[in-house]
């Protein structure tokens, strides 16, 4: 093979790499470049080169042409969310944590199907809940602890199948827990930690076999705890407190050895005595449940 055929071949797998970076949809490409506009860019601590490939810029991740993930936890991002991004139909993660994102949900986020995970806890977004969220329905966790979010935890929560944490700590929801959240069968961890949440938790909530934690304090949930609580065999942090029940009789048939961290308004539970507590008053329920990712 000469030098000529080999310079050839050189020069045409250079441009079949560059074919295959700049393959990216012109809607996708589109939605990040709404992203990167509406949230302060320019601004981020590590901001996107626009003039080098999609696939260099911080956080996202390509593949077969496509993005599946963005990640951009504590980068200084501030605004809203556009609407646009529901145009990332094939994301798999989404990841704008610990940020200063304000505005609403954008409507049009229920349509990433694909979404296995999407954490936007720590920032100032405000509205509801999509009544569609049940839509995202490979999703796997979904964090949106202290933020601003009113109104009403949707029953479609309930389609979501395959969740394993579902943290909502810290927001302004109101309303009753949806009967339908016995339903996640593969959930793991359940933080609903100070928000405006009334009405007796409900019983479907004993189907979760494989809950580890559960959080709903300070809330202004009352009626009495369900005795079918005595079927969470794997739960070993229940923090309850500061709420209206009348009556925790319901707790007494769960195994007192089972739990880490206790914490209910009724002292005189014999399962609360029994306990080896580790527990601090002024601990915050929700830091249980901050992001793992490192600061980059």
């Amino acid at each position: 093979m000469n030098r000529t055929t080999i310079f050839l071949l050189l020069w045409v797998a250079c441009i079949s790499t560059t074919t295959v970076a700049s393959t990216i949809s012109k809607q996708e490409k589109k939605a990040l470049l709404d992203l990167y506009a509406s949230t302060n860019g320019e601004n981020w601590s590590t901001s996107w080169n626009l003039d080098t490939p999609i696939a260099k810029w911080k956080g996202v991740v390509v593949e077969n042409d496509h993005v599946v993930a963005i990640d951009l936890f504590n980068n200084n991002l501030s605004g809203t969310l556009p609407e646009s991004i529901g145009s990332l139909k094939h994301l798999r993660q989404l990841n704008l944590a610990f940020n200063s994102l304000t505005g609403v949900l954008p409507k049009d986020i229920v349509n990433l199907t694909e979404l296995r995970v999407l954490k936007l806890e720590m920032n100032r977004i405000k509205g509801s809940l999509p009544q569609g969220i049940g839509n995202l329905s490979e999703l796997e966790e979904l964090s949106l602890f202290n933020n601003f979010l009113t109104g009403p935890i949707p029953e479609s929560l309930g389609n979501l199948k395959s969740l394993k944490v579902l943290n909502l700590s810290s927001n302004n929801l109101k309303g009753f827990i949806p009967v339908s959240i016995g339903d996640l069968s593969k959930l793991e961890v359940l933080g609903l930690f100070e928000n405006s949440l009334e009405g007796a938790i409900p019983q479907e909530m004993g189907k979760l076999g494989k809950l580890k934690e559960l959080v709903l304090a300070n809330n202004k949930l009352g009626g009495e705890i369900p005795t079918e609580f005595g079927q969470l065999a794997s739960l070993k942090v229940l923090q309850i407190q500061n709420n209206r029940f009348e009556s925790f009789k319901g707790l007494q048939a769960m195994d007192s050895k089972q739990f880490l961290v206790f914490d209910t308004d009724d002292k005189t539970l014999n399962l609360y005595n029994e306990i080896n507590l580790q527990r601090a008053r002024t601990r915050m329920a929700d830091t249980k449940f901050e992001d793992d990712d490192d600061n980059e």
